[in-house]
C-alpha cells in the first residue's frame, strides 16, 4: 500500500513521485472533496495518452492498474494505492488494467482543481 501523486513537469511530461506521509502533513490534514465515484476498469484494455480530467484521488479497491509515462516507463499500482492525479496539463499517460482482472477503483474529485506543475 503507498501513496504518490502524478504531476506533469515543466516539459509537460506526466511524472510520479512516492509521498512520505510523515513529510507531507497536509495530506494527513486532508483535501476538500466535491464528489466521489466508483469505476471498473476490464482487464487488456489500453486508454491511449491522456491528461487526468481533473484533479482527484483514484484510489484501487481490487485489480491491478499499469501506467505508462511520456519516457516510455511504466509502474503497476494495486489494491490499498491512493495517487493523487494532479498531471491535468501535458501529455498525460496511458493507463491499463493487468493482471487478467478487472481494476475497481474509487475516484474522489477534489474541489481545488488550479493545475500544479512540478514535485512536491
Amino acid at each position: 500500500m503507498g501513496t504518490s501523486r502524478m504531476y506533469a513537469d515543466a516539459n509537460g511530461d506526466t511524472t510520479w513521485q512516492s509521498i512520505d506521509l510523515a513529510e507531507h502533513p497536509e495530506w494527513i490534514k486532508g483535501f476538500e472533496a466535491k464528489d466521489i465515484k466508483f469505476g471498473i476498469r476490464p482487464p487488456d484494455i489500453e486508454q491511449d495518452w491522456h491528461p487526468a480530467p481533473k484533479r482527484q484521488f483514484v484510489i484501487i479497491l481490487s485489480g491491478a492498474l499499469q501506467i505508462t509515462y511520456p519516457d516510455g516507463s511504466k509502474k503497476v499500482f494495486g489494491a490499498g494505492e491512493a495517487r493523487l492525479m494532479d498531471n491535468i496539463t501535458g501529455k498525460g499517460h496511458k493507463t491499463i488494467a493487468v493482471g487478467g482482472v478487472p481494476c475497481i477503483t474509487a475516484t474522489v474529485v477534489l474541489e481545488d482543481q488550479e493545475p500544479r506543475i512540478g514535485a512536491i
